[in-house]
């Protein structure tokens, strides 16, 4: 992130931490709107340990009632797995975690022991490489779809969710049927092109929703001093369409 400051936002390169100062004036603008903030740990990770004492600073700054998520995208076998939850969950005290399940069972059920914390689990992603293996098909069912029923037999809706691209919406109704009762995180809607209305029309039901993800459409709706104030009618933007769904 540092190399985005040098090009557009050099006024904050004054500040002892920029990366956090950013993502401070971004919290104190939309706190109000939002309901949870996810945070892409590569990009701190990438800062070597400045990054990851900016990622804590962060954590530790966003009010205790909104939800964190690590966008870590972890998942090993059983004890290198156990490690990444302790990390995030007892260390860092995210709230949750995503977790790529290739590796099968024993690499994401450690992320489950941890009362009150959640593991969100790739279920159908909306890059071009979901089309390498995402949609192979066997028996008349994608490989996706066999994923998603067989992780949601080792949690439960309390600590369970799974991420969606926004980009799938066709699929989303074939989801539905799989995991009735558990929450999709969204991420893709704006710069990615995934219709709200049909992310909120098929992947909503009576009992359970959606938690939508925008990112760069409100962090980087400025490059000038005024990006917070930006950033804040952006989020109140996406906030008053969403409204109509809900």
């Amino acid at each position: 992130m540092i190399p985005i400051f040098q090009k557009s936002r050099v006024f904050l390169l004054k500040e002892k931490d920029p990366i956090f100062e950013f993502n401070k004036q971004i919290i104190d603008s939309t706190k109000d709107i939002c309901v949870s903030y996810k945070i892409n740990t590569a990009f701190y990770e990438a800062n070597g340990v400045d990054g990851w004492q900016s990622m804590q600073k962060t954590i530790d700054y966003i009010p205790k009632n909104i939800f964190t998520i690590a966008d870590a995208k972890r998942g090993d076998i059983g004890n290198t797995s156990t490690q990444y939850a302790k990390a995030f969950f007892q260390n860092m005290n995210f709230d949750s975690v995503t977790v790529a399940p290739y590796m099968g069972k024993d690499s994401v059920s450690p992320f489950l022991q941890f009362e009150g914390k959640w593991a969100i689990v790739l279920g159908l992603t909306s890059n071009e490489g979901a089309f390498d293996f995402q949609y192979l098909k066997q028996n008349d069912v994608f490989l996706f779809e066999s994923v998603i029923k067989k992780v949601s037999e080792w949690g439960n809706e309390q600590n369970l969710m799974f991420v969606i691209g926004a980009t799938q919406t066709e699929q989303l109704q074939r989801i539905r049927q799989i995991i009735p009762r558990h929450f999709l995180l969204i991420p893709g809607v704006g710069t990615q092109g995934g219709s709200l209305q049909q992310v909120c029309q098929y992947g909503m039901n009576e009992d359970f929703g959606i938690l939508i993800n925008v990112s760069r459409q409100i962090i980087y709706a400025s490059n000038q001093e005024d990006f917070a104030a930006k950033a804040h009618e952006a989020a109140l933007k996406f906030k008053k369409e969403m409204e109509v769904y809900f």
